[in-house]
């Protein structure tokens, strides 16, 4: 249908009709709008930037541009969308086994880098709430673009039995300029003045309130029994979890004179249950199998202390959220094994 069609009948509900929203209302593509977006980059329209599990539809530039003017974006945040096709497409991320499944995980954005302040990209107060035009939109872009060129709609191919609020939008940014240690990208061997968007895919935010410790290992402890019950009391030697702490409690624990490493290690040593906690039970409830332990785990032993998270390296830890309050985040990761997601930050280019 033409553009001149569409404006004869209520736009908005034309677009409900064909099935192409989140749910809410979208900004109609326009001609107009989509080449006003589409002078952001200098890429071709018809420039494949990624193939969108699990239809594996071809995520040309025009395409995405199409998907960011109805998510609202301005076109200065195109480049941010661009590279975040391309890191949730990367096959390290398995979108589409996230895209499919009946758990309740969606991609996670995380941007670094000046273009979080270049884009006014939130990463303080509220940092996974309303309120920021470009964490709103982007992140929204990137779930159409999951939709309508990935195909997982919900309740079709989108079998996630509850869901979460972060299939909506789900972006942040790191709060770099009131973290202790080094932002993510740089651990990730970017430099600090690169901009990145990171994607990891992920349960909703768990809050960590803790306004009494004022000692790292007070505060660590706090986060650890919090972690422990992530996704499941069962569910331990997780392929990753994520950590999102605080400027507050960032504080306090560097003070203590901890890394971000020291950080990773203390949650890989200190959350753990004896192996007899973690059997299948009785009833048939789910469990770690003797057999599928890991070598370096005694399985022998009911005693053995398994680790919540295979190793410390599994562990990301972010700093972003408001200076005022003690309160951290925790977010489980997706799969085991060989088809776990990964966390995949690739660099934004403004060509």
């Amino acid at each position: 249908m033409t553009q001149d069609a569409i404006q004869d009948v209520d736009a908005i509900e034309f677009y409900f009709d064909k099935g192409v929203t989140d749910g809410l209302p979208v900004v109609p593509p326009t001609e107009e709008r989509v080449q006003r977006m589409l002078a952001a980059t200098s890429r071709a329209p018809d420039e494949v930037i990624a193939l969108v599990p699990p239809n594996y539809g071809e995520a040309t530039v025009e395409k995405i541009a199409v998907n960011a003017v109805m998510a609202g974006c301005k076109p200065a945040y195109l480049p941010v969308v661009l590279a975040g096709v391309q890191a949730m497409c990367d096959e390290r991320v398995n979108l589409h086994g996230v895209q499919g499944t009946t758990h309740t995980a969606t991609p996670l954005f995380i941007v670094n880098g000046p273009i979080r302040r270049e884009l006014d990209i939130n990463c303080g107060a509220g940092v996974f709430g309303s309120g920021w035009r470009a964490n709103a939109t982007i992140g929204r872009a990137l779930r159409l673009i999951m939709v309508n060129i990935g195909g997982a709609r919900p309740g079709e191919i989108d079998k996630s039995t509850m869901g979460h609020p972060g299939k909506y939008t789900y972006l942040i940014g790191e709060y770099e300029e009131v973290s202790p240690w080094e932002p993510l990208h740089v651990e990730q061997g970017f430099a600090r003045e690169q901009s990145t968007i990171s994607v990891y895919c992920c349960d909703a935010p768990q809050c960590i309130s803790n306004h009494g410790s004022r000692t790292a290992r007070g505060i660590l402890q706090t986060i650890g029994a919090s972690m422990a019950v992530g996704w499941s009391d069962k569910t331990y030697l997780a392929d990753s979890y994520l950590v999102v702490i605080g400027p507050e409690h960032a504080k306090t624990i560097a003070a203590d004179g901890l890394s971000k490493q020291d950080v990773k290690r203390f949650l890989y040593e200190t959350v753990r249950r004896p192996l007899r906690e973690l059997l299948p039970g009785p009833d048939g409830s789910e469990g770690l199998a003797r057999e599928r332990l890991p070598g370096w785990l005694d399985a022998t032993r009911d005693e053995t202390l398994v680790p919540k998270v295979a190793s410390p390296e599994g562990i990301i830890v972010v700093v972003a959220g408001g200076t005022a309050g003690r309160f951290s985040l925790h977010m489980c990761g997706w799969g085991s094994g060989a088809g776990a997601s990964r966390l995949v930050t690739v660099p934004i280019s403004k060509e």
